[in-house]
């Protein structure tokens, strides 16, 4: 459409009209009459809010949302369509690996193209929108969503944040392509405590410098959307943040698209004591630039009143409504209001052969090996025996994968049934997921272990008895998938102690144990990384995962991915990260007894697994650091290179990492950062001649003054496997 028709629309508009624009409520409103009665009730709106509202979220499938979008262009008198909004979050049906797993591919053209597919899997659906990706940087393990994240470091999150909305987004084909809204703004990842929707508290430089760049790489890389988060900001919770919303996000970054607040978030303004009622947070939410309220009768009943009043200007409705008409205007949706919705070729496109071999590449990638004693890869004619509860599940998307359904995953089980003979391979459940079911209730679904008769005795016997017949155990535990995810913070994070007491039965049986891990976040696994002899970090690992992990057990691919979020030795050494400041009292470099160290008496600082690590079924060594100088200017760059080789018998992925230190600034700089990495693959023998090339650029950051710019003075220089083993050279900016 024209934008002067689109103006004409927009200019006949009522007050009330252009408020429901605002409004964005849920499926459960559309679904039928009988259904819409209850939410209605209970949000405190009219039928008319929902006639006239301007989206809708979490409605699947097309025939349901061509039905939706006709019987509301029905009553509609100015035909302008509803925008159809979901949370997809790691596929639609087609699942990948949860987006923490998707970070340890280091392969942002791989994820890419997976969110390639999954646009198009929803786009035949009907939906219009993604509510991902998230980007917001995690460092506390005991946080449930760090799944959502692709981890600690910000260099890294800004690769995966662009290859998301890229993928996502493509060209908006109706055909191919959804649009993107990036979330959570801003620094929902940091809680305090690790403890969800709690306060975050945090200096404005290190907002800038760590926080806020992934965001602004979604934004610069053309997402349509921004979604609010949860949490204060400054004191000031986002949602009602004006000095976020309209100074950083529209002034600075230059967006002009629509801000969206998460769920109920506007009316939680009350909550948070910054708002007295429903007015007040009407007020302070659209006043902070905030285009559309999730799920509340916020906007719906509040701002007509508050603009008759004089206590807001219509013309920040007027601004709203106009981004939300030109998003559904750039959609194509005026001229055809059922975009991309086609029943048949939901058939055809959702889960096809491509998208299933594309996601079980991904899963591979996504793997960590993180300990091998030499069991692993295991040989297909050994008798093998898998146990514990995930085994058989085919839950395993994770807990935000809320359109995936069990009936398409392959269990680890059914997998390895397709690899080896069946009279050489036996299950047993071993245990329980969880010891109490009942801190896993709620998500809008039911918890039916909860009505399970256990016989922990008969689960154990039936365990053992396997693993005794077998020549190699494997272990598939880990988390519930309600475990981790939204409203899954945990102040343990270690393996349930009846997993714990299971692997400690198994090991003295005397048999090789492998450990497959699946879960959402990193695990303290000091208690049993000696009772086992190989570890593998599955994760969630979606559709394809179960086939996954059965080509890394057996071989029949070479594990390649790398950790993007430590792994603490305890629960108290949480938030932990590799890019750490220093202290004037280093444990290492210190004049000081190792006491007045700053340091821990009862574990090393230091995580079990750091940051960049993984290991591989070959090995592959570095040779040390060239580069083509060691003076860097303005305007000129440094060369640095290393060679690596695989020294091992089979070809393998290595993952190159560079990273940085600023020796000397005007503020505390990081003790390394990440500024590049090349994934290579090597044959056996081969050797390759890895290259980074250093700017001025790289070296930025926020100053004592808060000017972002470089500092002169030397720097190091640092390439290796992760972000423990590395060669190191020097330089100096001059």
């Amino acid at each position: 459409m024209e934008k002067l028709e689109l103006q004409k629309i927009f200019e006949n508009l009522t007050l009330k009209e252009k408020i429901y624009q605002l409004v964005q409520l849920s499926g459960e409103f559309f679904k039928s009459d009988t259904l819409a009665v209850g939410p209605q009730q209970k949000l405190g709106i009219s039928q008319e809010v929902v006639d006239n509202v301007g989206s809708v979220f979490n409605i699947f499938g097309a025939e349901q949302l061509i039905r939706i979008q006709k019987e509301y262009l029905e009553k509609s008198r100015h035909k302008i369509p509803l925008l159809f909004m979901a949370d997809i979050i790691n596929g639609y049906k087609t699942t990948y690996p949860i987006p923490l797993a998707l970070g340890c591919t280091w392969n942002p053209d791989l994820i890419k193209k997976g969110m390639q597919n999954t646009a198009e899997e929803a786009a035949v659906s009907g939906i219009h929108v993604t509510f991902s990706p998230m980007v917001d940087l995690v460092r506390d393990a005991r946080w449930g969503r760090v799944m959502e994240s692709t981890g600690e470091d910000t260099y890294l999150n800004c690769e995966f944040a662009k290859a998301f909305v890229e993928g996502y987004q493509g060209d908006l084909d109706p055909n191919k392509n959804i649009a993107s809204c990036v979330k959570h703004f801003a620094a929902y990842g940091a809680p305090e405590g690790g403890r969800e929707y709690n306060t975050v508290d945090m200096s404005e430089r290190r907002l800038r410098e760590d926080y806020l760049p992934a965001y602004k790489a979604a934004v610069d890389s053309g997402c349509e959307l921004v979604m609010t988060s949860f949490n204060t900001v400054d004191g000031i919770p986002a949602s009602g943040n004006k000095w976020l919303m309209r100074n950083v996000l529209r002034e600075e970054w230059g967006f002009n698209g629509i801000i969206i607040s998460d769920y109920a978030a506007i009316q939680e303004l009350i909550a948070h004591g910054v708002a007295e009622d429903d007015r007040d947070a009407a007020k302070l939410g659209i006043e902070a630039g905030v285009d559309i309220d999730m799920k509340t009768p916020v906007y719906s009943n509040q701002l007509e009143g508050l603009v008759n009043d004089g206590v807001i200007s219509e013309k920040l409705i007027d601004e709203a409504v106009w981004r939300i008409l030109n998003l559904k205007n750039k959609l194509g949706l005026f001229e055809n209001p059922y975009r991309g919705a086609d029943v048949s070729k939901e058939k055809s496109v959702i889960l096809s052969p491509e998208k299933l071999k594309l996601a079980r590449e991904i899963s591979r990638e996504s793997i960590v090996l993180l300990e091998n004693n030499g069991v692993l890869p295991i040989s297909k004619d050994k008798k093998i025996a898998i146990i514990g509860p995930h085994g058989e599940s085919k839950v395993l998307s994770g807990s935000w994968a809320i359109n995936s359904n069990p009936d398409d995953v392959t269990s680890l089980v059914e997998a390895v049934k397709e690899k080896i003979s069946e009279e050489n391979l036996m299950y047993a459940k071993g245990c329980e997921m969880t010891e109490d079911n009942s801190i896993l209730g709620g998500f809008g679904r039911a918890i039916e272990e909860e009505k399970i008769e256990v016989d922990k005795e008969k689960d154990l016997e039936e365990a053992l008895k396997a693993a005794s017949k077998s020549e190699v155990v494997v272990m598939a535990l880990g988390e519930h998938y309600l475990q981790s995810g939204e409203g899954g913070s945990r102040t343990e994070i270690s393996l349930e102690q009846a997993q714990v007491n299971l692997i400690e039965k198994v090991k003295e049986l005397g048999k090789p144990i492998v450990l497959v891990l699946f879960n959402g976040r990193p695990l303290v696994l000091t208690n049993v990384v000696d009772k086992v002899d190989a570890i593998i970090e599955a994760w969630f690992p979606g559709t394809e995962g179960g086939r996954a992990v059965s080509d890394v057990l057996f071989g029949d691919y070479n594990p390649s991915g790398r950790l993007t979020m430590s792994f603490p030795r305890r629960v108290g050494q949480v938030p932990l990260h590799y890019n750490e400041f220093n202290t004037g009292r280093p444990v290492k470099t210190s004049i000081h007894n190792s006491r007045f160290t700053s340091r821990y008496i009862d574990v090393e600082n230091t995580p079990l697994y750091p940051f960049g690590y993984g290991l591989s079924y070959t090995k592959f060594a570095y040779g040390d650091i060239k580069i083509s100088s060691d003076k860097l200017t303005n305007n000129s760059t440094i060369t640095a290179s290393i060679k690596v080789k695989n020294v091992g018998d089979i070809a393998g992925y290595e993952t190159v990492q560079l990273y940085i230190q600023d020796i000397k600034g005007s503020v505390v700089r990081p003790v390394k950062e990440l500024k590049g990495f090349k994934k290579v693959k090597l044959e056996s023998g081969e050797e390759q001649n890895i290259e980074f090339v250093i700017n001025e650029e790289m070296l930025r950051f926020y100053t004592s003054s808060m000017e972002f710019k470089s500092e002169e003075g030397r720097f190091k220089l640092y390439i290796g496997s992760n972000s423990d083993e590395l060669q190191e050279a020097e330089f100096e900016l001059i």
